[in-house]
């Protein structure tokens, strides 16, 4: 019978473990409330339990359910009301949280602004395609009371922008896709705040704008997805050349909504 090997002559080898990275209870929590609310077990608009509940049910401390719930606000999937009807109640997430999350990167990230023109010059004719497909009376309504605004060579500066950025808008927004309109919110805010110069945006400049706006609302208008898309692609390609001639700027100015 083989003798059982002593302790001394057992061979031993270090246990080596890698670092671990455990995450935080509420991160746990957040995560899973995230999931239920993504997957439409609790609609938009229902009243999570208070947090007095949520501590009993989930045996987590009160802080631990109040920074999940702050972590679900910050990504507009919840809004916390305060007051005797108050709590935290669902939302599902729209093109504003798109928007929000474009221009956090726009910002931290200081692209330049042909980053900003390519990339519109890759969404936008998507958009104009999209909204002769799908535009309402409502749209069309929209686009046209920007257009009207903007062919007005006597309001400032300022609202020519704003009624430019609103048409533009409106053309995403007729698209009836709220990933495109919520990039289109935030690269319009960017580009335009970054081109608020007398040296580019003159009479003549306002007119050609006023001219191409109506021609792509015409297309739309008619349902017609091909001309659309050809005329927006000739607008923002315009716009963008005619920027990057007089912009000596290289990043993005962009200031809080």
């Amino acid at each position: 019978m083989p003798e059982s090997p002593s302790s001394s002559t057992v061979a031993r080898h270090p246990v080596q473990l890698q670092p671990m990275q455990v995450p935080k209870a509420s991160d746990v929590l957040a995560n899973d409330l995230r999931e239920r609310i993504l997957r439409g077990e609790f609609p938009s608009g229902t009243a999570l339990p208070p947090e007095r509940e949520l501590v009993t049910q989930t045996q987590m401390s009160r802080t631990t359910v109040r920074e999940a719930l702050r972590i679900l606000e910050v990504q507009g999937l919840v809004v916390i009301k305060t007051g005797r009807s108050g709590g935290a109640f669902v939302q599902q997430p729209g093109g504003a949280s798109v928007a929000s999350s474009v221009n956090l990167l726009i910002r931290g990230q200081q692209l330049k602004l042909s980053d900003l023109l390519e990339t519109r010059e890759a969404i936008e004719p998507a958009c104009a395609a999209l909204a002769a497909k799908y535009r309402t009376d409502d749209d069309i309504a929209a686009l046209e009371a920007a257009n009207k605004k903007l062919g007005d060579l006597a309001i400032p500066l300022e609202e020519f922008l704003q009624a430019n950025v609103d048409w533009h808008l409106a053309v995403a927004t007729a698209s009836h896709n709220e990933l495109l309109t919520g990039f289109m919110t935030a690269l319009s805010t960017a580009i335009y705040s970054s081109t608020e110069n007398t040296a580019f945006v003159d009479e003549a400049v306002r007119q050609t704008t006023c001219r191409a706006h109506k021609t792509i609302t015409d297309a739309i208008r008619a349902g017609d997805s091909t001309a659309a898309t050809r005329r927006m692609t000739k607008h923002v390609h315009g716009y963008a050349e005619a920027v990057v001639q007089v912009e000596e700027r290289t990043e993005i100015e962009l200031h809080d909504a």
